[in-house]
């Protein structure tokens, strides 16, 4: 026969403490379902055959103060010499929008090779400036501002 013990004992910085038996599997329980709750909330994994012709994976985008995560897709094309405005547009015209500044650096990291070594415009406005939006210089991976009206690629 097999006595349980009522309560779990450990030592904390010098103190003993002792703690019923009950909580300790409770908090043990909460954690496990917590933790399972956690994993249910993550993007589903993208499976390649969802792709379309000529669109690459570049990878996971992590949700930011509680936000979900999602999956990024290059789409397929780019064209150059392209105000802001313009280059918002045609990526609309193609079923997309220019990536934020996280996005093209992801998109450097991962596929950096799909790009020219050039500046490709970014969806991110600038927060200090109304005139000017970001861009992203693939050959290095560096992010800048420039005003709207200048023309690069998208």
């Amino acid at each position: 026969m097999t006595q349980v013990a009522e309560s779990v004992s450990v030592e904390v910085a010098g103190a003993l403490v002792t703690i019923p038996k009950a909580a300790v599997v409770d908090a043990w329980l909460a954690r496990v379902i917590n933790g399972a709750a956690q994993a249910e909330a993550l993007p589903q994994p993208i499976a390649l055959s969802q792709l379309r012709v000529g669109e690459r994976y570049a990878g996971l985008i992590l949700g930011k103060d509680g936000e979900e995560g999602y999956h990024l897709v290059l789409l397929p094309g780019e064209v150059e010499d392209k105000t802001w405005e313009q280059a918002k547009e045609w990526a609309a015209s193609i079923g997309g929008e220019l990536p934020n500044r996280r996005e093209q650096s992801l998109l450097y990291a991962n596929l950096g090779e799909q790009f020219k070594s050039a500046w490709y415009w970014s969806g991110t406005q600038s927060e200090s400036t109304s005139n000017h939006a970001w861009r992203q210089y693939f050959g290095a991976g560096s992010q800048y501002y420039d005003l709207k009206n200048n023309e690069f690629r998208a």
